[in-house]
């Protein structure tokens, strides 16, 4: 028997329990949740017919230095979205005109704005609206009323998803961190390269198989993920967009 075993055995015998030494965890809990990233210079657009929900979670967001784009209908927020590409759109259902969803479809459209992370928000969180929304093309729902805690929270999350660039807190606003590598949305967003032969204006409505046409003219193959990369590191936008319009390879986050 251990010596382990003969000291419990004796105190078994006598009647007697070993005391549990509580310790202290390795990390004091900060009850108050703290960012697990800076969010000074990311631009977001909230989009809300609701003044009081436009104010609350546009407070909240400025609080951690994010740049707040405001906008009451679709149509509104369509146009900042397409005309300033911010880094992340808050979207309502519910919306006079046209509806959160149709805004969401029309944003997944447009090569100017598919890679613009979306999250959804509404006072309804029944499982059909949270699908339906994920179906085409959300990144995360949000019920009303929130939380300060849960509006980071869903923000973050994108962040360790990367879908979102992670930020310094010494980056320059709306840029990402010195050293880091760009991500998707990043390099569609940035100037296009001499390879470009047609605005991307051009490419809204283009099917697949005009895509794939377009691709072969490039000298690219449209299933290649290895060129794929390749276009999103160098920064042909052209490419890019013509890759995802002509569905033949995966878009990672």
């Amino acid at each position: 028997m251990s010596l382990f075993g003969q000291i419990k055995s004796i105190l078994h015998k006598n009647g007697e329990h070993p005391v549990q030494q509580e310790h202290p965890p390795a990390h004091p809990i900060d009850r108050r949740r703290k960012s697990r990233f800076s969010h000074k210079g990311r631009k977001v657009l909230v989009v809300d017919d609701s003044a009081t929900v436009v104010a609350s979670l546009g407070k909240v967001l400025r609080s951690a230095g994010c740049v707040v784009r405001e906008a009451g209908d679709a149509e509104a927020g369509l146009e900042i979205a397409r005309g300033e590409q911010p880094d992340l759109i808050f979207l309502d259902i519910v919306l006079p005109g046209m509806n959160g969803f149709a805004a969401l479809r029309q944003i997944r459209r447009d090569p100017r704005t598919r890679r613009i992370p979306v999250i959804i928000i509404s006072g309804n969180e029944q499982a059909t609206e949270q699908f339906y929304a994920q179906r085409i093309g959300a990144d995360d729902f949000m019920k009303k009323p929130f939380s300060r805690s849960e509006v980071f929270a869903r923000v973050e999350t994108l962040v360790a998803a990367e879908k979102l660039p992670k930020l310094d807190a010494a980056a320059a606003p709306g840029r990402p961190p010195s050293g880091a590598a760009p991500s998707p949305s990043a390099a569609s967003r940035e100037a296009g390269t001499a390879s470009e032969k047609l605005p991307n204006s051009a490419l809204v409505g283009m099917t697949a198989l005009e895509a794939r046409r377009q691709l072969t003219s490039m000298g690219l193959q449209y299933f290649s993920q290895e060129q794929f990369s390749a276009a999103i590191e160098r920064g042909d936008r052209l490419a890019v967009d013509l890759f995802v319009i002509g569905g033949g390879v995966k878009i990672q986050g």
